[in-house]
Protein backbone atom coordinates (compact mmCIF):
# COMPACT_ATOMS: atom_id res chain seq x y z
CA UNK A 1 0.00 0.00 0.00
CA UNK A 2 1.42 3.39 -0.98
CA UNK A 3 1.87 5.99 1.70
CA UNK A 4 -0.37 8.50 -0.11
CA UNK A 5 -3.29 6.04 -0.19
CA UNK A 6 -2.74 5.17 3.48
CA UNK A 7 -2.88 8.86 4.42
CA UNK A 8 -6.12 9.43 2.51
CA UNK A 9 -7.71 6.42 4.21
CA UNK A 10 -6.50 7.51 7.65
CA UNK A 11 -7.84 11.05 7.29
CA UNK A 12 -11.25 9.72 6.19
CA UNK A 13 -11.21 7.39 9.22
CA UNK A 14 -10.40 10.32 11.54
CA UNK A 15 -13.16 12.47 10.05
CA UNK A 16 -15.94 9.87 9.87
CA UNK A 17 -15.32 7.31 12.61
CA UNK A 18 -13.30 9.29 15.15
CA UNK A 19 -15.15 12.53 14.33
CA UNK A 20 -12.12 14.68 15.06
CA UNK A 21 -12.43 18.45 14.83
CA UNK A 22 -11.72 20.33 11.62
CA UNK A 23 -8.64 21.93 13.20
CA UNK A 24 -7.23 18.54 14.20
CA UNK A 25 -7.87 17.12 10.74
CA UNK A 26 -6.08 20.05 9.12
CA UNK A 27 -3.13 19.65 11.49
CA UNK A 28 -2.92 15.89 10.77
CA UNK A 29 -3.08 16.52 7.01
CA UNK A 30 -0.19 19.02 7.25
CA UNK A 31 1.89 16.70 9.43
CA UNK A 32 1.44 13.73 7.11
CA UNK A 33 2.10 15.87 4.03
CA UNK A 34 5.41 16.98 5.55
CA UNK A 35 6.44 13.39 6.24
CA UNK A 36 5.43 12.39 2.71
CA UNK A 37 7.67 15.11 1.21
CA UNK A 38 10.59 13.78 3.25
CA UNK A 39 10.03 10.13 2.29
CA UNK A 40 11.09 8.68 -1.08
CA UNK A 41 8.52 9.10 -3.85
CA UNK A 42 5.86 6.35 -4.04
CA UNK A 43 7.17 4.68 -0.86
CA UNK A 44 5.17 1.74 0.51
CA UNK A 45 4.00 1.84 4.13
CA UNK A 46 5.54 -1.61 4.65
CA UNK A 47 8.96 -0.06 3.92
CA UNK A 48 8.69 2.53 6.72
CA UNK A 49 10.51 1.29 9.82
CA UNK A 50 11.41 2.65 13.22
CA UNK A 51 14.77 3.74 11.80
CA UNK A 52 12.97 5.61 9.01
CA UNK A 53 10.95 7.65 11.50
CA UNK A 54 14.00 8.20 13.69
CA UNK A 55 15.75 9.65 10.63
CA UNK A 56 12.83 12.03 10.09
CA UNK A 57 12.96 12.95 13.79
CA UNK A 58 16.66 13.80 13.55
CA UNK A 59 15.94 16.06 10.58
CA UNK A 60 13.14 18.08 12.19
CA UNK A 61 15.03 18.38 15.48
CA UNK A 62 18.56 18.96 14.21
CA UNK A 63 18.08 20.88 10.98
CA UNK A 64 14.63 22.47 11.26
CA UNK A 65 14.63 23.05 15.02
CA UNK A 66 10.93 22.31 15.48
CA UNK A 67 9.52 22.92 18.95
CA UNK A 68 8.97 19.95 21.23
CA UNK A 69 5.20 20.46 21.34
CA UNK A 70 5.00 20.42 17.53
CA UNK A 71 7.09 17.24 17.34
CA UNK A 72 4.96 15.47 19.96
CA UNK A 73 1.75 16.36 18.11
CA UNK A 74 3.25 15.25 14.80
CA UNK A 75 4.35 11.88 16.14
CA UNK A 76 1.02 11.34 17.89
CA UNK A 77 -0.51 11.62 14.42
CA UNK A 78 2.02 9.14 12.98
CA UNK A 79 1.35 6.73 15.84
CA UNK A 80 -2.35 6.79 15.03
CA UNK A 81 -1.69 6.18 11.34
CA UNK A 82 0.63 3.22 11.83
CA UNK A 83 -1.51 1.76 14.59
CA UNK A 84 -4.39 1.60 12.11
CA UNK A 85 -2.16 0.18 9.35
CA UNK A 86 -0.93 -2.49 11.76
CA UNK A 87 -4.51 -3.46 12.66
CA UNK A 88 -5.34 -3.74 8.96
CA UNK A 89 -2.27 -5.88 8.29
CA UNK A 90 -0.71 -3.40 5.85
CA UNK A 91 2.43 -2.69 7.86
CA UNK A 92 4.37 -3.49 11.00
CA UNK A 93 3.91 -0.81 13.65
CA UNK A 94 7.25 1.10 13.86
CA UNK A 95 6.22 2.42 17.28
CA UNK A 96 6.05 -1.06 18.80
CA UNK A 97 8.83 -1.03 21.38
CA UNK A 98 9.72 2.63 20.68
CA UNK A 99 8.42 5.37 22.91
CA UNK A 100 9.40 8.86 21.89
CA UNK A 101 10.77 10.85 24.82
CA UNK A 102 11.07 14.60 24.46
CA UNK A 103 11.45 17.16 27.26
CA UNK A 104 8.24 19.00 28.03
CA UNK A 105 8.51 22.71 28.56
CA UNK A 106 6.08 23.73 31.27
CA UNK A 107 4.50 26.96 30.14
CA UNK A 108 2.29 29.09 32.32
CA UNK A 109 -1.02 29.99 30.69
CA UNK A 110 -1.24 33.52 29.27
CA UNK A 111 -4.18 35.10 31.03
CA UNK A 112 -5.39 38.69 31.09
CA UNK A 113 -5.08 40.74 34.25
CA UNK A 114 -8.22 42.02 35.93
CA UNK A 115 -7.50 45.51 34.59
CA UNK A 116 -7.06 44.23 31.03
CA UNK A 117 -10.29 42.24 31.03
CA UNK A 118 -12.13 45.20 32.60
CA UNK A 119 -10.88 47.56 29.87
CA UNK A 120 -11.93 45.09 27.18
CA UNK A 121 -15.41 44.54 28.61
CA UNK A 122 -15.89 48.29 29.06
CA UNK A 123 -14.99 48.83 25.41
CA UNK A 124 -17.42 46.13 24.30
CA UNK A 125 -20.20 47.63 26.41
CA UNK A 126 -20.23 50.60 24.02
CA UNK A 127 -20.26 48.61 20.76
CA UNK A 128 -22.87 49.10 18.07
CA UNK A 129 -25.62 46.59 17.36
CA UNK A 130 -23.53 45.07 14.56
CA UNK A 131 -20.85 44.07 17.09
CA UNK A 132 -23.13 42.86 19.85
CA UNK A 133 -22.26 39.24 18.95
CA UNK A 134 -18.63 39.87 19.85
CA UNK A 135 -19.66 41.28 23.23
CA UNK A 136 -21.74 38.18 23.99
CA UNK A 137 -18.98 35.90 22.70
CA UNK A 138 -16.28 37.51 24.86
CA UNK A 139 -18.44 37.51 27.98
CA UNK A 140 -19.31 33.87 27.36
CA UNK A 141 -15.65 32.86 26.98
CA UNK A 142 -14.60 34.80 30.08
CA UNK A 143 -17.43 33.46 32.25
CA UNK A 144 -17.39 29.80 31.13
CA UNK A 145 -13.92 29.19 29.64
CA UNK A 146 -15.48 27.81 26.45
CA UNK A 147 -13.05 27.32 23.56
CA UNK A 148 -13.54 29.51 20.49
CA UNK A 149 -14.21 26.43 18.33
CA UNK A 150 -16.86 25.26 20.82
CA UNK A 151 -18.35 28.76 20.87
CA UNK A 152 -18.79 28.76 17.09
CA UNK A 153 -20.54 25.36 17.25
CA UNK A 154 -23.25 26.57 19.65
CA UNK A 155 -26.80 26.43 18.38
CA UNK A 156 -29.90 28.14 19.67
CA UNK A 157 -31.16 24.87 21.15
CA UNK A 158 -27.95 24.51 23.20
CA UNK A 159 -28.92 27.46 25.43
CA UNK A 160 -31.41 26.85 28.22
CA UNK A 161 -34.63 28.93 28.14
CA UNK A 162 -33.50 31.02 31.13
CA UNK A 163 -29.99 31.60 29.71
CA UNK A 164 -28.44 30.08 32.82
CA UNK A 165 -26.74 27.11 31.16
CA UNK A 166 -25.50 25.88 27.81
CA UNK A 167 -24.57 22.54 26.32
CA UNK A 168 -21.04 22.65 24.93
CA UNK A 169 -19.96 20.21 22.22
CA UNK A 170 -16.34 19.70 23.24
CA UNK A 171 -13.24 18.03 21.90
CA UNK A 172 -13.27 14.29 21.37
CA UNK A 173 -17.09 14.21 21.04
CA UNK A 174 -17.41 14.98 24.76
CA UNK A 175 -20.39 17.18 25.63
CA UNK A 176 -20.54 19.15 28.87
CA UNK A 177 -22.77 21.74 30.52
CA UNK A 178 -21.49 25.22 31.38
CA UNK A 179 -23.31 27.71 33.58
CA UNK A 180 -23.83 31.47 33.43
CA UNK A 181 -23.92 32.99 36.92
CA UNK A 182 -24.38 36.68 36.07
CA UNK A 183 -28.09 37.56 35.85
CA UNK A 184 -27.51 40.58 33.60
CA UNK A 185 -25.57 38.47 31.12
CA UNK A 186 -28.26 35.77 31.24
CA UNK A 187 -30.78 38.35 30.05
CA UNK A 188 -28.49 39.44 27.20
CA UNK A 189 -27.97 35.81 26.19
CA UNK A 190 -31.74 35.22 26.21
CA UNK A 191 -32.27 38.20 23.92
CA UNK A 192 -29.75 36.83 21.44
CA UNK A 193 -31.38 33.39 21.57
CA UNK A 194 -34.84 34.88 20.95
CA UNK A 195 -33.53 36.91 18.01
CA UNK A 196 -31.80 33.96 16.38
CA UNK A 197 -34.69 31.59 17.02
CA UNK A 198 -37.13 34.03 15.46
CA UNK A 199 -34.89 34.44 12.42
CA UNK A 200 -33.82 30.86 11.76
CA UNK A 201 -35.32 28.41 14.28
CA UNK A 202 -34.10 26.33 17.22
CA UNK A 203 -31.44 24.41 15.30
CA UNK A 204 -29.78 27.54 13.88
CA UNK A 205 -26.21 28.55 14.81
CA UNK A 206 -26.11 31.06 17.65
CA UNK A 207 -23.25 33.14 16.25
CA UNK A 208 -23.52 34.15 12.59
CA UNK A 209 -22.08 36.80 10.29
CA UNK A 210 -24.07 39.44 8.41
CA UNK A 211 -24.98 36.89 5.73
CA UNK A 212 -26.44 34.55 8.34
CA UNK A 213 -23.59 32.04 7.98
CA UNK A 214 -22.09 30.45 11.09
CA UNK A 215 -19.12 32.43 12.38
CA UNK A 216 -15.70 30.81 12.08
CA UNK A 217 -13.09 30.92 14.87
CA UNK A 218 -10.84 33.11 12.72
CA UNK A 219 -13.58 35.75 12.51
CA UNK A 220 -13.80 35.86 16.30
CA UNK A 221 -10.01 36.11 16.56
CA UNK A 222 -9.89 39.03 14.12
CA UNK A 223 -12.75 40.94 15.79
CA UNK A 224 -11.27 40.35 19.25
CA UNK A 225 -7.82 41.55 18.21
CA UNK A 226 -9.32 44.74 16.77
CA UNK A 227 -11.48 45.38 19.85
CA UNK A 228 -8.51 44.84 22.20
CA UNK A 229 -6.41 47.32 20.25
CA UNK A 230 -9.23 49.88 20.36
CA UNK A 231 -9.47 49.33 24.13
CA UNK A 232 -5.82 50.34 24.44
CA UNK A 233 -4.45 46.91 25.33
CA UNK A 234 -0.80 46.56 24.33
CA UNK A 235 -0.78 42.78 24.11
CA UNK A 236 -2.19 40.76 21.23
CA UNK A 237 -5.29 39.19 22.75
CA UNK A 238 -6.54 35.78 21.58
CA UNK A 239 -9.71 33.82 22.41
CA UNK A 240 -7.63 31.15 24.17
CA UNK A 241 -6.31 33.82 26.53
CA UNK A 242 -9.91 34.42 27.57
CA UNK A 243 -10.25 30.72 28.39
CA UNK A 244 -7.06 30.93 30.48
CA UNK A 245 -8.42 34.06 32.14
CA UNK A 246 -11.66 32.31 33.12
CA UNK A 247 -9.79 29.41 34.71
CA UNK A 248 -7.29 31.64 36.51
CA UNK A 249 -9.99 33.91 37.96
CA UNK A 250 -11.98 30.92 39.20
CA UNK A 251 -8.94 29.37 40.89
CA UNK A 252 -7.98 32.71 42.46
CA UNK A 253 -11.46 33.14 43.93
CA UNK A 254 -11.29 29.72 45.58
CA UNK A 255 -13.32 27.53 43.23
CA UNK A 256 -12.37 23.85 43.62
CA UNK A 257 -10.01 22.64 40.88
CA UNK A 258 -12.28 19.70 40.01
CA UNK A 259 -15.13 22.08 39.31
CA UNK A 260 -12.82 24.11 37.06
CA UNK A 261 -11.75 20.86 35.34
CA UNK A 262 -15.37 20.00 34.59
CA UNK A 263 -16.18 23.52 33.39
CA UNK A 264 -13.22 23.56 30.98
CA UNK A 265 -13.85 20.03 29.72
CA UNK A 266 -10.39 18.68 30.62
CA UNK A 267 -10.25 14.87 30.55
CA UNK A 268 -7.39 14.88 33.06
CA UNK A 269 -7.01 16.90 36.27
CA UNK A 270 -3.31 17.24 35.41
CA UNK A 271 -4.24 19.58 32.55
CA UNK A 272 -6.17 21.82 34.93
CA UNK A 273 -3.45 21.88 37.57
CA UNK A 274 -1.42 24.38 35.54
CA UNK A 275 -3.91 27.03 36.70
CA UNK A 276 -3.04 26.45 40.36
CA UNK A 277 0.05 28.62 39.91
CA UNK A 278 -0.12 31.88 41.79
CA UNK A 279 -0.66 34.58 39.18
CA UNK A 280 1.59 37.63 39.12
CA UNK A 281 -1.32 39.82 40.14
CA UNK A 282 -2.28 37.66 43.12
CA UNK A 283 1.36 37.37 44.15
CA UNK A 284 1.86 41.14 44.02
CA UNK A 285 -1.33 41.80 46.00
CA UNK A 286 -0.34 39.29 48.69
CA UNK A 287 3.16 40.73 49.05
CA UNK A 288 1.86 44.29 49.26
CA UNK A 289 -0.55 43.22 51.98
CA UNK A 290 2.22 41.47 53.91
CA UNK A 291 4.68 44.39 53.49
CA UNK A 292 7.51 42.56 55.22
CA UNK A 293 9.87 45.56 55.38
CA UNK A 294 7.12 47.78 56.72
CA UNK A 295 6.83 45.55 59.75
CA UNK A 296 10.56 45.68 60.47
CA UNK A 297 11.13 49.43 60.75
Amino acid sequence: MEFRSAVDDFLRFCAVERQLSENTLQAYACDLADLRRWLPRAVLVSDISTDTLKGYLEQIVGERKLAGASIRRRFACFRGLFGRLSEQGHATDPFAGWRLKLPRRKRLPRALSRDEISFLLLKLRRVTDSDVLLRVAVRLMVSTGVRVGELCKLRVEDISPDGASLRVHGKGSRDRVAYVADTTFRAELRRLVETRQGAAGRSAPLFVNRQGVKLKPQSIRTKLRRAAAEAGLARRITPHMLRHTAATLLIETGVDIRIVQRLLGHSSIATTEIYTHVSDEALRASLEKANVLGGLV
